[in-house]
């Protein structure tokens, strides 16, 4: 029995012996073939010219699927920071769902994850995320990530851990020169008075090829005098000078210092 022959005898319609009379109309007797046809010929069946084969095409229905929006945490992102903020006090119970639910993320949703965390001001579990990327094969250094890294555990007064993910900044091999994330970096150690990172953070941009801009010579000398580091704030005044020349007045000038990595 043929493929249409097996649906005509499978599917009864009631109207069916009425419609087909003599006397119906031709609207309502075209109106009953294109059924019959559509039931013979099902949108996810495709016949061949030969009697004896059949092509049966599956629908993907992940096709249908709406791709989601640029920035939106995934579910699976979703889940896995609230396993970790669920097991954060029991350190078992944390490297069980690191394992479980983290690591086995795709890159973007591993990023994802973080910067919840970061924004929901959880400092140590971001932390403890942050040092399982740097493990990732498809890991690159960032400064912007670092930035937001180090504001967040200095916003938590874990200034030991700030020191510590500066070091791993600093041994980094092949860290970009972004220099606004750079000007955020030093605005978050200036903020937080910790002055010896940040001589070393300006020193760090000079071994990075980064030039300072105006920015930063802002937040450099005007941190520096209002803490009371005038000779610190010398000596960053000669390096402005071999940019700008004699005259700093763009030190007087009111400006907005945005920080990218809120």
């Amino acid at each position: 029995m043929s493929i249409q022959a097996m649906y005509a005898s499978a599917v009864r319609i009631p109207f069916l012996s009425t419609v087909l009379k003599p006397k119906s109309s031709q609207k309502s007797f075209n109106a009953t073939l294109t059924i019959l046809k559509t039931l013979a010929h099902p949108p996810f069946l495709r016949y061949s010219s030969s009697k004896s084969s059949m092509i049966v095409i599956m629908r993907d229905r992940s096709k249908n699927r709406k791709p989601l929006q640029r920035g939106r945490i995934s579910t699976e992102a979703i889940q896995a920071v609230q396993a970790l903020k669920r097991a954060k006090n029991d350190g078992d119970l944390l490297e069980s769902v690191m394992e479980s639910k983290v690591r086995r993320l795709v890159k973007q949703d591993i990023i994802a994850v973080l910067r919840d965390l970061q924004r929901q001001n959880e400092a140590l579990l971001a932390l403890k995320v942050f040092e399982d990327i740097r493990k990732e094969y498809w890991y690159k250094p960032q400064v912007l990530v670092y930035a937001g890294m180090i504001k967040v555990l200095a916003n938590n007064g874990l200034f030991e851990m700030v020191e510590r993910v500066f070091l791993y900044m600093k041994m980094e091999s092949n860290l970009e020169a972004d220099l606004e994330a750079f000007n955020a970096l030093l605005q978050t150690f200036m903020d937080f008075s910790i002055i010896e990172l940040v001589m070393e953070c300006f020193h760090l941009m000079k071994v990075v090829e980064c030039e300072p801009d105006k920015s930063t010579f802002k937040i450099l000398i005007n941190g520096l005098e209002s803490k009371g580091e005038t000779g610190l704030s010398t000596i960053v005044r000669q390096e402005a000078k071999k940019y700008y020349g004699g005259s700093l007045e763009f030190l007087q000038e009111k400006e907005d210092i945005s920080l990218i990595c809120n």
